[in-house]
């Protein structure tokens, strides 16, 4: 991957649906030059796929969070299986530092969003968890 495909990568997030041929003005190249490098790229698995971003405002009603999340010993795997197939876990990250995971959580309601934590707090592997309530988006 060169700067060109970073440069495309760019554009194509911040509006996967833009034109070819608006991406190769901005890009300053030629439209085929542009066609290829997103066929490339998602042939080789670096563009997995497009999807849906909705306004804040739209999910005006669900409840958004960060949990940070601390596991037991090398227990990280089986943790992170397990979050995976929780419907309101959006997003899952390892990192470093105090937190070995950074959990993206969603729900409908306050009553929902705290069976949510409680089924959380239970993950066997789990040890220490902080959640903070998402209150505002400045950018997507």
């Amino acid at each position: 991957m060169d700067d060109l495909d970073r440069q495309l990568i760019s554009l194509l997030r911040a509006n996967a649906r833009a034109p070819v041929a608006a991406l190769a003005k901005q890009l300053k190249v030629a439209r085929g030059t542009v066609q290829n490098r997103i066929e490339k790229l998602e042939r080789d698995g670096t563009i997995a796929g497009y999807t849906l971003r909705l306004k804040p405002q739209v999910d005006e009603h669900r409840i958004a969070a960060h949990m940070t999340i601390s596991v037991e010993g090398n227990t990280g795997d089986p943790v992170i299986r397990r979050l995976r197939g929780d419907p309101a876990v959006q997003a899952l990250h390892t990192t470093n530092g105090r937190w070995d995971i950074i959990a993206e959580l969603r729900a409908d309601s306050l009553e929902e969003f705290d069976k949510v934590l409680r089924r959380i707090r239970l993950v066997e592997g789990i040890t220490h968890t902080e959640t903070n309530l998402l209150l505002s988006t400045y950018k997507l």
